[in-house]
């Protein structure tokens, strides 16, 4: 169960369960008994498929109004969130009353089935659970405890959270009997499930910051704001409403709307702006503050904060306003320019593994800008993003939702009101792009780190931000939860960072860059095996091309080896510094034997991230199913093969897994050649090559031919159905240029590779083609077209790296040899080291 007592964090609890459909809700309330009844908690539970009460939520809400009033206007008042009770009737003398909506009450159900078909002793909800439900051991007495005596006790808490449990199964047996058709609507794994699983807005942005805080805030409910160091925190709730308030009042209030009257030409927006602070502090911001004071002194100070912040919000506003009013009349000027409308938002994502996301969210205000004709959303924020690139994924989510809602282009605004007030804009063209190329792809991911369970191997990664673990909220609760300590990848980070102070190079950095007269803000840096990235936010007016440009000066300026990599981001420029202490990622440290089921995806390692963590490919995805691999002399492509290929070997078992091997060289895969995985001998000259990949040909028009009779679809499905599992094939063919020569042979593999590219991974055979050259004449569009994941290390030129990477991708010359790679899937490229395995051990079996 999760007991809430701090009001921030009710507050927030409150604001996240008001975009679920369905709740499942009671009370208990103090002095039950006299003439002056208190509610004391508010219990609530959004998965009915909970059975032991972990998942509900306790607010206690003793002598806090204004926290059971928020409740009231974000659960009670809205129509499209249907809550459920046992005995309605009680529940809302407490919770609304006439203003509720949408409410079901289950004693009602029951009254209306006959006795005869219940066959139950009573009514009552804990009769209903033991009886009809056949839950054992109900507490039937604790609910006659002194709910109004603090500390509650662990029985008053469990009795508490279990009421919402057996409300929840009430529900679904009354409707089973009396309406079974209502079941597909509340309690189906696609509407109830997938829906109160939803992801948000919020969540995307805290995902993007530190997928570890992302997991715990979604699964546990914890906190996840960064808030800068020395400021007041806590005061977003306070603000938030004030905000609205401050909306509001423009919208009713005679004495606001008259301040337009004169022509827009005369009016003077600092003297309105002021009328309308004095207006709304008269009105408004003295009340509450006298209301909340006098309940706790200390909040002061934080109110005082809170108001700086609302006068910045009122400037701003007032500016609007002043330029619509040239289109406007002072009768409408208001109306038309803040869009008081529903502001819940959902939307279905189709993400790149052929599945839906939905995200629902609810923003903070719409407004009309009649000079530029455009929507715009605005979102509050108390404090500056500590990433900007997690705050533009965020709004543009929110951007993207209205804009599938009205059909029609929306900006969005981004209002920080401390230390002082800041605004950052966002067009939709540079939304809408956004959300294409990265969101679906940021979905995905973070529905994998969902699927992670405690004490399992990859939890979700590490911030790729260093500097965000010391402000993070849930700072300890982190490092028990991963067991940080004893985490391979996080050991990494730490030790090829303590040599490296990240935040001195990166402000060297910006120095060197504003003496060629280039502005940027610094927004952090991270510390990879290979190189140091900073972040970077061009200053208002700076474009990204003058970064670009810049590259050899800052080699020579800042003394490097190699030139910096510069690349746009969503919402800022990565800078990538080669480190002159380069480290290696040892294949030991990320990899342990561990033989998986036949039904696992099979995963190859590809190399260790920004994070300090392995990023894996499936190849079971049809981004990543077959492999084109190019490097130079020196790039370090074939330890990069044999990580490859040690990494399938520790997962999986000779039984579910065979390797295809080609090698002309001799010198990529000898200690190989007596493994139990091999589907052959390591072919090593060209006629032997063509047999080889005509023979996958032929099995995988066989593994068809099986599928058709049993009727599967795939081999995950057949294998699911069958006991003799089908094994998976992969296919490495080490320097393919040397083939390509005689045109016979060349016509001959191309023709196999066409084939099996466009047909062979729902049969499980799947293919890495390597080269040393990849040039045009070797890597020909054919070869191409069929190996969706590229993966380039350092090439001898620009145009190569253009055959591996596709268009006008040439950065792959650039890189630093030595495993330094880029691994393309889909529409997403990624800066990796690659694993180096120092010594071969081939696995026992």
């Amino acid at each position: 169960m999760h007991y809430l007592t701090e009001a921030s964090e009710i507050h927030n609890q409150i604001s996240q369960l008001a975009s679920y459909k369905t709740l499942w809700l009671d009370t208990e309330i103090a002095d039950w008994y006299t003439d002056n009844p208190k509610l004391s908690l508010i219990q609530v539970l959004a998965d009915p498929t909970d059975l032991t009460g972990e998942s509900s939520y306790i607010f206690d809400v003793l002598d806090k109004p204004d926290l059971r009033d928020y409740f009231i206007n974000q659960i009670m008042v809205k129509p499209e969130i249907e809550k459920v009770f046992h005995n309605a009737g009680f529940d809302l003398k407490y919770l609304g009353r006439e203003l509720a909506q949408n409410v079901t009450c289950t004693l009602k159900i029951a009254q209306k089935i006959k006795r005869k078909v219940l066959q139950t002793t009573d009514l009552k909800l804990k009769t209903l659970a033991a009886e009809l439900c056949h839950f054992s051991n109900v507490d039937a007495e604790e609910g006659k405890s002194d709910w109004g005596k603090r500390p509650l006790t662990q029985k008053q808490l469990n009795y508490a959270a279990m009421d919402t449990v057996y409300l929840a199964a009430v529900h679904r047996h009354l409707l089973e009997i009396s309406n079974p058709d209502a079941i597909s609507n509340i309690f189906n794994m696609v509407n109830n499930k997938s829906e109160n699983s939803s992801l948000t807005p919020t969540k995307v942005r805290v995902a993007f910051e530190c997928p570890r805080l992302f997991y715990l805030n979604h699964n546990f409910g914890d906190k996840a704001i960064f808030f800068p160091k020395n400021v007041v925190s806590g005061i977003g709730n306070a603000f938030h409403k004030l905000a609205d308030d401050f909306i509001n009042l423009l919208l009713v209030e005679p004495k606001v709307k008259s301040l337009f009257n004169p022509e827009a030409s005369s009016i003077n927006v600092d003297e309105i702006a002021l009328e309308i602070q004095q207006i709304f502090y008269q009105i408004k911001f003295f009340p509450y503050l006298q209301d909340t004071i006098s309940q706790d002194s200390s909040k002061a100070s934080a109110l005082l904060q809170v108001w700086q912040g609302i006068q910045g919000l009122i400037k701003q506003f007032t500016e609007l306003l002043v330029i619509n009013r040239r289109y406007c009349s002072a009768d409408t000027v208001i109306k038309n320019t803040f869009i008081n409308e529903e502001r819940n938002l959902e939307h279905y994502f189709n993400l790149p593994d052929g599945t839906k996301q939905l995200v629902r969210g609810e923003f903070d205000c719409l407004v009309f800008n009649f000079e530029l004709k455009r929507l715009c959303m605005v979102e509050f924020k108390t404090y500056q993003s500590v990433d900007p690139a997690a705050q533009l994924a965020q709004v543009s989510l929110y951007s993207y939702m209205l804009w599938e809602k009205k059909k029609v282009p929306v900006d969005s605004a981004v209002y920080c009101v401390l230390p002082e007030f800041k605004e950052y804009k966002y067009s939709w063209e540079q939304l809408e792009n956004t959300v294409h190329q990265l969101i679906p792809y940021k979905l995905l991911q973070m529905q994998q780190w969902l699927s992670w369970e405690s004490p399992n191997p990859n939890p979700p990664p590490v911030t790729t931000q260093p500097y965000l673990c010391e402000i993070c909220p849930q700072q300890q609760k982190c490092q028990t939860f991963f067991n940080v300590e004893s985490d391979p990848s996080h050991l990494k980070r730490e030790e090829s960072s303590t040599s490296i102070n990240a935040d001195e190079i990166g402000e060297a950095l910006v120095a060197t860059l504003q003496s060629f007269g280039v502005g940027v803000d610094y927004h952090g840096a991270a510390v990879s095996p290979a190189f140091i990235r900073v972040k970077l936010k061009p200053n208002l007016g700076v474009k990204v091309n003058s970064l670009l440009r810049l590259s050899a000066d800052l080699q020579v300026q800042l003394g490097l080896e190699n030139p910096p990599f510069i690349a746009p981001q969503a919402g800022y420029v990565s800078v990538d510094l080669p480190r002159k202490d380069r480290q290696i990622a040892k294949f030991e440290d990320y990899i342990q034997k561990q033989f998986l089921p036949a039904t696992t995806p099979i995963k190859i390692a590809i190399g260790i991230g920004i994070d300090g963590n392995l990023l894996e490919a499936d190849l079971s995805d049809p981004n990543t199913c077959h492999f084109l691999v190019g490097g130079t002399t020196g790039s370090g492509k074939s330890e990069f093969l044999r990580s490859l290929l040690l990494s399938l070997l520790y997962r999986h078992s000779p039984q579910h897994l065979k390797i295809a091997l080609v090698d002309p060289k001799r010198v990529t895969f000898p200690e190989f050649e007596q493994m139990s995985w091999l589907y052959s001998p390591i072919v090593k000259d060209s006629d032997r090559a063509i047999e080889l990949m005509e023979e996958l040909v032929i099995e995988m028009e066989s593994r068809y031919q099986k599928f058709e009779k049993a009727k599967c679809a795939d081999l995950k499905n057949y294998n699911q159905r069958y006991s003799q599992p089908l094994p998976r094939i992969v296919c490495i063919f080490d320097e393919y240029a040397d083939f390509m020569a005689e045109k016979d042979i060349r016509t001959a593999l191309e023709q196999s590779i066409k084939r099996l590219g466009a047909m062979a991974r729902a049969a499980g055979i799947h293919l890495i083609i390597a080269t040393q050259r990849p040039e045009a004449g070797i890597v020909t569009p054919i070869i191409r077209s069929n190996l969706p994941g590229r993966i380039a290390l350092r090439t001898s030129s620009e145009a190569d790296s253009s055959i591996v990477l596709g268009g006008k991708q040439t950065k792959a010359a650039y890189l630093l040899g030595k495993g330094d790679l880029i691994y393309q899937a889909g529409a997403q490229s990624h800066r990796l080291q690659s694993l180096l395995a120092q010594t071969i051990r081939i696995p026992s079996v």
